[in-house]
């Protein structure tokens, strides 16, 4: 192994030591019995072991003979990213005051068993381990969310508001209905347990959450709803900027999650010239159409006309499966490499659909013990759009996210840190790339659909807008909403629940246009270059092939792509 690979395992091994749950994740058991240390200790632990191996590395970088050869640049220029970009997070002051309803408490631990594995005695025994550990990890967070309050740092009341009515829904139902005893449906279909350890695990994990978690997370809710709801921001005031160091922590929140060095205000103004950009193409397809005049007309026309949505829950699912069948069927004409891990259709459950957005994705595990999960919301259907369903397939499964990701685990001879991380615009501008992508592949059944495309682009290029707008510039909640109902044909209840996520999530949104942009740029630039030559396989494979890299050492990447093609 070379002191590079050395150094890579040695960062996987410290990232999953400090995010038990990641390695739960991708397929690593090890630590499945416990959660992590929530607390600024817990953070300030992390932060100095990623900054000693990134001493190690920039020391490998300077070292001469020891110095990796070419085909480790791009490990190495990843590894320095990663590291450098989570220091940056944890130097933050975020994770103390910050109420996250959509990968936070409640919803990070309710979420658990989705992907936490039970198949043996010994799985159950790190399942009702993990389970016991809840109480303290949900204390843990709830006091350092009392403690930043006194300190004047608090979340901004949307993102409480979802919280609390999250945990007031999940302390309503019977402790028997709560997702975290769903293991047990299965439990006596799995063999190798005796009758004994199976009636002992049940009772153990239903005691563990009657008795430990559920009071955990009703402290959880006072603490919420009776502290920090009181002193929390209003929606006057929601953004980062508006807390003392947010203007710094929002800095470092564009490098995590873009891997790009660049001001809010450029990307404000990228995100207003792709919105003008799409408005006129909106324009002209509801002209075309639907026969509106005019953007809003067009728009109006979208949310408004009942046979352009959904007539019931089964039908949102149906559709959604049977888009990620065709898109299947026809990527082996648009990319050399395919996964082998397959893709299954799943609905978002009931104590977070309410609260979340449309759809998201969960990716395979390692050991192939669980497939990658298209996850879609069939909330009151009539308010999700026919038109814009197909490209949700597109983007959170094939040829998007799915292909990706589950490509990205399986490849070989790399380090497992580029497997199973990467930068958000590198992730998410595939996803966004792979929306239009699906068109050139002949995948939309019709023009409405292709206003789905659109109108979907046009979320994007709002949340350059409106990210930067929130936590840099003093937008209200209602500035925000209001934008991007005059700039996308989204369902008012979804531009809701949309805003309320950049708020919880400050910068992620910024990831998806900046990658999907220079994806577009380097296959224009490829295209241009290699003329007849340019093979579209071979460029979707040289961009996937390396896992999620910083959008630079992409750039690196495609660039020597092209030059083998030309034979430099």
């Amino acid at each position: 192994m070379s002191r590079l690979d050395a150094l890579a395992a040695e960062a996987w091994e410290a990232i999953l030591e400090h995010n038990a749950t990641l390695g739960t994740y991708v397929g690593d058991q090890r630590r499945d019995d416990r959660l992590d240390d929530p607390t600024p200790a817990g953070r300030a632990t992390a932060r100095t072991a990623y900054a000693a191996i990134l001493a190690k590395l920039d020391a490998l970088d300077a070292g001469g003979a020891d110095a990796p050869v070419e085909a480790d640049r791009v490990t190495l220029a990843a590894l320095r990213e990663t590291l450098s970009a989570s220091i940056g997070v944890l130097e933050g002051s975020l994770a103390d005051w910050n109420v996250d309803h959509m990968d936070g408490l409640p919803t990070s631990l309710l979420s658990l068993p989705d992907y936490q594995r039970l198949a043996t005695p010994e799985d159950g025994r790190r399942m009702l381990a993990r389970w016991r550990d809840m109480p303290r990890y949900v204390d843990a967070a709830a006091a350092g969310l009392r403690e930043s309050l006194a300190d004047g740092l608090v979340a901004s009341r949307p993102t409480v508001d979802h919280a609390v009515s999250m945990l007031e829904g999940l302390l309503a139902e019977p402790v028997a209905d709560w997702p975290l005893l769903a293991p047990l449906a299965g439990l006596d279909a799995l063999d190798g347990w005796t009758t004994a350890e199976r009636e002992r695990f049940r009772a153990d994990l239903t005691a563990a959450v009657a008795d430990e978690v559920r009071p955990a997370f009703a402290r959880l809710y006072v603490t919420l709803a009776n502290v920090i709801r009181p002193g929390a921001r209003s929606a006057e005031r929601p953004g980062i900027g508006h807390v003392a160091g947010g203007a710094d922590d929002y800095r470092r929140l564009i490098r995590y999650h873009t891997s790009l060095d660049r001001a809010p205000e450029e990307f404000h103004q990228i995100g207003l010239a792709e919105i003008e950009r799409i408005d006129g193409e909106l324009t002209d397809l509801g002209a075309r159409v639907i026969g509106t005049r005019g953007l809003a007309a067009t728009l109006a026309a979208l949310r408004a006309e009942p046979s352009l949505h959904f007539a019931s829950r089964d039908d949102v699912f149906v559709t959604a499966e049977a888009s990620l069948a065709r898109a299947r069927a026809a990527i082996p004409a648009w990319f050399g490499r395919l996964p082998k891990a397959p893709c299954v259709v799943v609905t978002i459950p009931a104590h977070e659909e309410a609260h979340t957005t449309i759809a998201y994705y969960r990716g395979p595990a390692e050991d192939g013990s669980r497939p990658g999960q298209y996850y879609v919301n069939t909330s009151e259907p009539a308010t999700r759009p026919r038109y814009e369903a197909e490209v949700l397939a597109f983007h959170e499964s094939i040829p998007g996210h799915h292909l990706q990701i589950a490509i990205a685990g399986e490849l070989e001879d790399v380090p497992a840190f580029r497997r199973h991380l990467g930068p958000t615009a590198f992730i998410e501008g595939w996803g966004l790339y792979s929306e239009r992508l699906s068109g050139d592949m002949g995948l939309y059944t019709g023009d409405l659909d292709r206003m789905g495309v659109a109108s979907y682009d046009a979320w994007r290029a709002a949340r350059l807008v409106v990210d930067t707008g929130l936590h840099v510039m003093g937008w209200t909640r209602d500035a925000a909403i209001a934008f991007m109902t005059a700039h996308t044909a989204l369902g008012t209840n979804n531009i809701a629940n949309e805003v309320d996520r950049y708020l919880a999530i400050p910068g992620q949104a910024l990831a998806y246009k900046t990658g999907q942009m220079e994806m577009l740029r380097l296959r224009a630039n490829a295209r241009a270059r290699l003329g007849d030559r340019f093979d579209i396989r071979g460029f979707h494979d040289a961009v996937l092939c390396n896992g999620a890299i910083p959008l630079p050492v992409l750039a690196q990447v495609v660039e020597r792509w092209v030059d083998a093609q030309q034979g430099v």
